[in-house]
């Protein structure tokens, strides 16, 4: 099943930088093909190059080798922190616990809740929505 993604302004200015015109394939490839007796589906190879998707531990090791602070001291950005970073901000900013699922695709509401963490404003004005009106017809 086909997902749709979505990315802001920024992210979508950089794609084409790595996408380099291909039309088909994974974005984030190894630098090399897979080797002899690696099986690895068609799906995780790029047609246009041969080489395969990136997997997990390669994407940490490449995040934390380019994230360290200091250099090669192992202190950088971790994949699921980083992930989740993003809904913290989100959820810092407003956004409903039921966005947050969607953008994350989480399916349980207690797997997000640590994220939304709603604003005194956001939780004032939901207040607000019992007082009774102003207006008495």
């Amino acid at each position: 099943m086909l997902e749709p993604v979505y990315w802001d302004a920024g992210t979508a200015r950089l794609l084409p930088r790595l996408l380099n015109g291909r039309t088909g394939g994974s974005v984030f490839t190894t630098h090399r093909k897979p080797g002899p007796g690696k099986i690895v589906s068609a799906r995780d190879v790029c047609p246009d190059t041969g080489l395969a998707r990136l997997s997990y531990g390669q994407a940490r090791m490449l995040l934390d080798e380019h994230t360290a602070l200091g250099g090669d001291s192992g202190t950088g950005w971790d994949l699921h922190e980083w992930r989740h970073s993003g809904l913290t901000h989100l959820g810092g900013g407003g956004a409903s616990l039921l966005m947050l699922m969607a953008k994350s695709r989480h399916t349980k509401p207690e797997n997000v809740r640590k994220y939304f963490h709603p604003s005194a404003e956001a939780i004032a004005e939901v207040t607000s929505l019992l007082a009774p009106s102003d207006s008495r017809g």
